[in-house]
């Protein structure tokens, strides 16, 4: 559930996106689409067709549990062009099932300056959208990932690379290995993307620590942004 924005109108209340994830060019309004002071987010969903409102608990678990990419909880977000004044909403979407996990982009409106002006491709080409999601992605996971002749790997911040097989591997000691809440972060991630209902207790389990242990870990990876803050009725 979205916490309250701190004050009306702001954008990054839920550090989503923030001023610093765009491009040259690129700014992000102090308020929500429409003037409004609150995040309209689940209204433009309705209206499109992503209305999640009439969508059960029991539906609304199976897709945080489905390897397929969620469309619950997106968040439209307001962005104009310094120059142009091409006036954008981008609908960023948490993809929990991916490894590292990441946010994407699943909906744009494109807006010109003046209503009725056309849009050209010249000004839907020129939409940042790809850089968006990296800057979004470095600063919350705080990882890249590259490609190998052997398959993919992960590349930590310390420039160690990981395959998704050492992901289920016992973590080790917090104090001894490095980038170890990154793959703190990286395992939660792999297990619930393989539908494990309680990822902390099967990380305990691994890792041969008590459970309050491993969801210490989980808990101190989401404070630094490695992992999105833990959904309400969600265990683990």
């Amino acid at each position: 559930m979205a916490r309250l924005p701190h004050r009306p109108g702001d954008q990054t209340y839920d550090g989503l996106l923030t001023r610093d994830d765009l491009p040259d060019g690129w700014y992000l309004p102090d308020r929500f689409p429409g003037e409004r002071p609150d995040d309209v987010s689940s209204e433009i969903d309705a209206l499109l067709g992503y209305d999640d409102s009439t969508v059960t608990e029991e539906e609304r678990q199976a897709q945080f549990e489905s390897p397929q990419n969620e469309t619950v909880d997106g968040r439209w977000r307001y962005i104009e062009h310094s120059t142009t004044h091409t006036r954008v909403l981008i609908r960023l979407q948490r993809q929990t099932g991916a490894v590292p996990e990441e946010v994407r982009i699943t909906g744009v409106i494109y807006l010109p300056w003046r209503p009725g002006d056309p849009i050209t491709s010249q000004l839907l080409r020129e939409l940042p959208t790809a850089r968006i999601e990296a800057a979004i992605n470095q600063r919350l996971f705080a990882m890249k990932r590259t490609t190998t002749m052997t398959g993919a790997k992960i590349e930590l911040p310390s420039g160690r690379r990981v395959s998704e097989r050492d992901l289920l591997k016992p973590l080790g000691d917090p104090k001894r290995v490095p980038d170890f809440y990154e793959l703190v972060a990286l395992q939660h991630g792999r297990l619930t993307a393989r539908g494990d209902r309680n990822p902390s207790a099967t990380m305990a389990e691994i890792s041969d620590v008590a459970l309050s242990t491993a969801q210490g870990w989980v808990a101190k990876a989401r404070a630094r942004g490695l992992l999105p803050p833990g959904r309400r009725g969600r265990a683990g």
